[in-house]
């Protein structure tokens, strides 16, 4: 992890082969079996993966109302690329819209997950995303037989 209040650095090691990774983070049904952080769901995702497409990501806490993430596609190159804008439409007093860029690389049948969000404000705390985001990809590495091999997040 690399940790900054500018950027946000995540690394996993994933026992799944990038295909199967990347299909966990763009298919709509897939996408909703793991994200958010801890006890979070996601009772709902839209997702047009395309350059220029949306996506709508609704989370329920266990108590509380829900929060809605949107944000637009930059980059989409299967299985190996995402880029994407990130902003809070309800739920979370920021504003911001901050960019999120996850790479798959290929290990033989292994996936090296490499998540950075950038764009956080200068001073802005970005530890409930650093916390938020360490969470859901333990979530997303249950999902495969043998969760992660090696991690480390850095905030720059």
């Amino acid at each position: 992890m690399t940790m900054a209040s500018h950027e946000l650095r995540l690394r996993r090691v994933l026992a799944a082969p990038r295909h199967e990774v990347f299909r966990a983070w763009t298919d709509p049904d897939e996408l909703k079996r793991w994200w958010g952080p801890g006890a979070f769901t996601t009772p709902h995702a839209e997702i047009d993966l395309r350059p220029g497409g949306r996506y709508l990501l609704i989370m329920q806490p266990p108590s509380g109302e829900a929060l809605r993430l949107a944000g637009t596609f930059r980059a989409v190159e299967p299985p190996a690329l995402l880029v994407y804008t990130w902003r809070w439409e309800s739920g979370v007093p920021d504003p911001t819209e901050s960019l999120v860029t996850v790479e798959f690389i290929d290990l033989g049948g292994r996936t090296e997950l490499i998540l950075t969000h950038a764009g956080f404000p200068p001073g802005a705390d970005s530890t409930p995303y650093l916390e938020g985001w360490e969470s859901g990809l333990d979530k997303l590495g249950a999902l495969f037989p043998s969760q992660t091999e090696d991690y480390h997040a850095t905030r720059q």
